[in-house]
């Protein structure tokens, strides 16, 4: 694992990405699968972190270390992001498949959590849905359940991601990154590692390593009328300033969950919440997981 260095990001921040992990490949349903294990213990109850859409395992490099001290630590690339393989076609079934297939493969026990940011929640609701035995409960981080009249008035496969480009070096791409949706986020050096990382060598230069057209290739279903059916415990944590947390949306979504679950808010922050506030995010998610052990 190489060293990381960034002479104008924090100490902490350094300290955490550099902290050792392991990569791993396992095969779920005829496509290879990568996620990342900072520890093998077998004796803490497993945590498994799961990205956003068109994001990866790394966004969360920052993040995991800080939970060693409680729990055995993973972060997944599903598919058609990261490490992962690409493939056709995508759904939630085959998203939460990738999830329960990793925690398997960590040695993580049925008192498993899912944390999962943005896209990724809906295959960790997913999950919930399909493994109940097999999770004590998931934390979906601003992560968003559209009601039915966006979907008849919006084009769900539509997406902010443009066709697929190769970029003559490494500087031409990474002066392209941008968070989507889109936000500034003052924490240069948390996107400048998130960008570093997303990118990859390809045949004529440097390109993005997640398939572009995984929205269009992805059957979203509708979680509005089961999530709430769902059984473990769950909560959703999100940013105050987020765009997909406005009034209306939170009214919906408060419908749509079960009444016991609650909706924790992370102040001053949007949808990129662990990038604009990490050590704020750190410590509300360590007193949400409380609740879990």
């Amino acid at each position: 694992m190489q060293q990381y260095q960034d002479n104008m990001a924090p100490e902490w921040f350094i300290k955490a990405v550099n902290t050792p992990y392991v990569d791993k490949y396992i095969e779920v349903e005829g496509s290879k699968i990568h996620y990342q294990h900072w520890s093998n213990t077998g004796e803490k109850q497993g945590l498994l972190l799961v990205h956003g859409g068109g994001a990866h395992s790394h966004w969360w490099d920052f993040i995991a270390p800080s939970f060693l001290e409680s729990f055995d630590v993973a972060a997944i690339d599903i598919s058609g992001m990261g490490d992962s393989e690409h493939r056709e076609q995508y759904s939630l079934d085959l998203f939460a498949k990738e999830i329960i297939s990793v925690c398997e493969d960590a040695g993580f026990g049925n008192d498993t959590i899912v944390a999962a940011h943005s896209f990724g929640g809906l295959g960790t609701l997913q999950a919930a849905i399909n493994y109940p035995d097999r999770l004590k409960g998931i934390v979906v981080v601003d992560s968003a359940i559209f009601p039915p009249e966006f979907k008849g008035t919006n084009d769900m496969k539509g997406t902010p991601f443009k066709s697929k480009k190769v970029y003559p070096d490494l500087e031409s791409g990474l002066c392209r990154f941008r968070l989507v949706p889109p936000q500034p986020c003052e924490n240069d050096y948390i996107v400048r590692f998130v960008a570093r990382t997303s990118i990859g060598e390809v045949e004529g230069g440097w390109s993005w390593k997640f398939d572009m057209e995984f929205l269009q290739k992805t059957e979203m279903g509708d979680l509005s009328d089961r999530v709430r059916d769902i059984k473990i415990k769950t909560s959703v944590v999100y940013g105050e300033k987020s765009m997909l947390f406005m009034p209306a949306m939170m009214d919906f979504m408060k419908s749509v969950y079960h009444e016991d679950v609650p909706f924790i808010m992370l102040p001053d922050a949007q949808h990129h919440l662990f990038l604009d506030k990490p050590l704020e995010f750190i410590a509300l998610m360590k007193e949400t997981l409380k609740a879990y052990q």
